[in-house]
């Protein structure tokens, strides 16, 4: 078959920024979360407190702000990323497939070969493909920053086209944190244990330093603290006195988050400069629950927010104890993944008022998209699409969009790098190839489809979809001409010959495409030659 080409789609992209004058973009990539947990989505079925499947409203989350934006902005049916962490931040950072960027899976990412020896264990994803989201936005003249989870291990976080970087990074990538003792370190010589430095006591789980409450926080290039040194790359928040004293137990990570995109975007508007703010937020994504260490919560509490039919009202966290007794005073919600959505929802709002503040509002695209399925249903999961199938949400009110509300079209994680390019008006490389197609067209003109097929991965497994069948991971083909009402349960295709041709004939196109994204196991790695 004649070798697929998908990248290259930006030409003419001034043409088509749809009368908005070098917009700000703010992408808001969240951890974790299937289509299925977003209200507007429409699914029947969700996830408890534990992961599990339910249909109790209770662990329904509640959106009034973004169901607000996909009614008037758009929001895309079937939106996939790959199948979990690593690999999908890496589609997304890329614009490109594992075929190119090498990495795979989590704990399956290829390394570096040069003259015939593998040097490097992991390849940094600004040496397999050099022009990244960031690369994009400052050469289209935009001041960048990256906020949030940054999962590049083994990087020079300096070397993705971002200006300023505000990391909450877990358990990897810097020096130990000097101002949080919620902290698993993992104990020598003791297979799968833990200790929690806050209390002394061992425990099985995975390793991590906070990132919710009482988080580790590194900045980097942040006007408030001196260059970062090699060694480093990052210099640990707070960092000045006053920061310190108010830094402890009632800290809440996504909150210094926005606080620092917030002082970012206010400095570039006072500049009179476009900026691209790049939110890994970590909502969505699991974690130990310091506040409640024996509890076995799967997504710890947030900050209690609620919603009054106009707007969101705060109230501000009132922690107290130390060492593993703590009393929230009612000033923190209960556990769950609708928690962790509901924040989201707050944090949207929190966006939209700050626009307004600026006079931005018309000016600005803000695009909401998640990494992967949702942990005990479907990150890193192979089967049909539960670990691929992500919400994405595009609100621009000053744009000219030809669209609105839901799209019943397919979109990969991958289409952001043109989309992006598309929007800030840079043309890619003639020579620079890349798997995504930019979305802008189809939202800013009478173009009636966007893609034919979306595609993902999990190692050597491949995920393919096209309008009427799905191969999965296992090999498994199955019927999506009609969406299930738990966005899943579609029919597997066992007799070819009971559907209709036009599935048979879309089966073999799919499968044609395969082979050229197929080299997981004979080309592992980046070769430098």
């Amino acid at each position: 078959m004649k070798r697929i080409l998908l990248g290259l789609l930006a030409a003419g992209a001034v043409s088509v920024s749809a009368r908005l004058d070098k917009p700000n973009v703010v992408v808001v990539f969240a951890d974790d979360i299937s289509a299925r947990e977003i209200p507007f989505y429409g699914s029947s079925v969700w996830s408890d407190t534990k992961g599990r499947d339910t249909q109790d409203i209770a662990y329904r989350a509640k959106t009034p702000v973004l169901d607000k934006l996909a009614e008037e902005g758009v929001w895309i049916k079937t939106a996939w990323a790959a199948t979990v962490c690593s690999p999908s931040r890496a589609m997304m950072m890329t614009g490109r497939y594992a075929n190119l960027h090498k990495w795979w899976h989590n704990g399956d990412l290829g390394g570096i070969v040069k003259n015939g020896k593998k040097t490097d264990w992991v390849v940094p994803l600004y040496v397999s493909s050099p022009l990244l989201i960031g690369h994009v936005a400052q050469k289209a003249g935009y001041a960048t920053q990256w906020t949030g989870k940054t999962q590049m291990k083994k990087c020079d976080h300096r070397m993705f086209g971002f200006d300023e970087g505000v990391f909450t990074p877990g358990s990897y990538l810097f020096p130990k944190n000097p101002y949080t003792d919620f902290v698993l370190t993992t104990v020598k010589g003791k297979k799968k244990t833990q200790v929690n430095e806050d209390t002394g006591v061992e425990l099985s789980h995975y390793a991590q330093t906070s990132w919710y409450w009482k988080p580790s926080v590194a900045l980097m290039n942040h006007p408030s603290v001196p260059p970062a040194t090699a060694e480093q790359n990052c210099t640990y928040w707070p960092v000045s006195e006053e920061d310190r004293k108010n830094y402890g137990v009632n800290t809440y990570g996504p909150d210094v988050e926005l606080d620092f995109i917030f002082d970012f975007m206010e400095r570039k508007h006072e500049e009179d400069e476009p900026f691209f703010v790049y939110h890994t937020t970590h909502l969505g994504h699991d974690g130990f629950d310091w506040l409640h260490p024996e509890s076995g919560n799967k997504w710890p509490g947030t900050p209690v927010i609620k919603w009054d039919g106009k707007k969101y009202i705060r109230t501000e966290p009132n922690v107290t104890g130390d060492h593993g007794k703590y009393d929230t005073h009612g000033t923190v919600t209960e556990p769950g993944m609708h928690s962790h959505v509901e924040y989201i929802d707050f944090q949207i709002w929190q966006y939209l008022k700050k626009f307004e503040e600026l006079g931005i509002a018309d000016n600005t695209v803000l695009i909401f998209c998640a990494d992967n399925g949702t942990s005990g249903y479907g990150k890193a999961s192979p089967d049909r699409q539960k670990g691929c199938h992500v919400p994405f949400m595009v609100y621009a009110p000053g744009a000219d969009f030809t669209k609105k509300g839901e799209q019943d079209i397919l979109v990969n994680i991958a289409d952001v790098l043109p989309t992006l390019a598309d929007i800030m008006g840079y043309e890619l490389p003639a020579d620079y190839q890349i798997h995504g197609k930019s979305l802008w067209p189809y939202l800013t003109t009478d173009q009636k489809e966007h893609r034919e097929w979306i595609y993902a991965y999990r190692g050597g497994m491949q995920l393919i979809r096209g309008r009427k069948v799905m191969k999965d991971g296992y090999g498994k083909w199955w019927d999506v001409g009609r969406l299930p009402d738990d966005l899943i349960s579609f029919r597997k295709i066992n007799d070819w010959e009971k559907v209709s041709a036009a599935h048979r004939a879309e089966r073999d196109k799919l499968k044609n495409i395969l082979p050229e994204f197929n080299n997981h196991d004979a080309e592992p790695d980046f070769v430098i030659e």
